[in-house]
């Protein structure tokens, strides 16, 4: 196993804990693993989740900005927009409304 194996393991787990309707960005993530600098790679991690048996929400990860990055990542043009809006989250161009009421932050959540 390679250690970027084991960190996208440690990606999915926070990933899979976000709860529906709410989002959190990659740099959060990288933040609460103790890897504040590599919020790119919690993003290849989140572009190779669709390989795992186990669903990961990669949906619901996006920047920081609120902006849907890796949109084109997902089967269908619109498939991100998509399943965050069936969670009820508002996206417009783009980019989540009201990210900062809906913004779920693992180092405050998973204390």
């Amino acid at each position: 196993m390679k250690k970027s194996d084991n960190f996208f393991e440690k990606v999915y787990v926070v990933a899979r804990q976000i709860p529906v309707g709410r989002v959190t960005s990659y740099g959060a993530i990288a933040t609460y693993l103790g890897a504040a600098r590599s919020a790119r790679m919690v993003g290849w991690a989140m572009n190779n989740s669709h390989n795992k048996e186990e669903e990961v929400p990669a949906h619901r990860v996006v920047n920081k900005k609120g902006l849907l990055t890796g949109k084109h990542h997902f089967d269908g043009t619109n498939l991100m927009q998509q399943l965050l809006e069936n969670e009820g989250i508002v996206v417009v161009d783009n980019q989540i409304q009201n990210l900062e009421s809906i913004f779920w932050n693992p180092a405050e959540e998973l204390k």
